[in-house]
């Protein structure tokens, strides 16, 4: 019975660490999911900075804009823009919530048939102050170009915890922080009304 006891539960420990891990495992994915389905959004979709449109120098038409030649703009999911780039709640929805309810808070409805699904769609549970949307000037574009500068955007996740069932409470492991992970792309057309 002693025997049978202690195999048991180190068994039984070793099982529920594999369900865990396999868990962990499976929320690193959906995070990385989540990332290169933002960034995609936020190159066909606009700017979440409002005022990237008109960031770019206008002095020389037709010259190549610069690296560097403004922002970046970092917004995160908590309502704000470096830089005086302005936050658009609605196109910062778009990103995290794909063609569904624009609405400001947390929640995640299902997509329709039709509608693009967003990041929290691919990773249940993410959170609007979790997303980080940068605009960087990176030497793409011209100056006075009638849809605005084209930026390279970064999308990318910030204090995300892996949730753990059983490893959690009994070895300490609800602190693990999912690794920072992002996913960069040039922005396009920058218009919601992109395919």
């Amino acid at each position: 019975m002693v025997e049978l006891a202690i195999s048991l539960t180190l068994l039984l420990v070793l099982t529920l660490g594999f369900v865990d891990f396999g868990f962990a495992f499976y929320q690193w994915n959906a995070a990385t999911k989540a990332v290169q389905i933002g960034a995609r959004l936020a190159s066909i979709s606009d700017p979440v900075a409002s005022a990237l449109t008109t960031a770019a120098p206008i002095s020389n038409p037709g010259a190549p804009v610069a690296a560097g030649a403004y922002g970046p703009f970092v917004c995160t999911g908590a309502g704000s823009c470096t830089n005086g780039g302005g936050f658009s709640a609605a196109a910062f929805s778009r990103i995290f919530r794909g063609d569904t309810a624009n609405t400001n808070d947390d929640t995640c409805p299902s997509p329709a048939n039709g509608q693009r699904p967003g990041m929290c769609q691919f990773f249940p549970g993410l959170q609007r102050a979790n997303v980080v949307v940068t605009y960087t000037a990176t030497g793409l574009g011209y100056q006075t170009r009638l849809d605005g500068p084209v930026p390279t955007i970064t999308v990318s996740l910030q204090n995300i915890n892996f949730q753990f069932f059983f490893l959690g409470g009994l070895l300490g492991f609800s602190n693990l922080t999912v690794p920072s992970m992002q996913s960069t792309v040039t922005g396009e057309d920058l218009k919601s009304t992109s395919p």
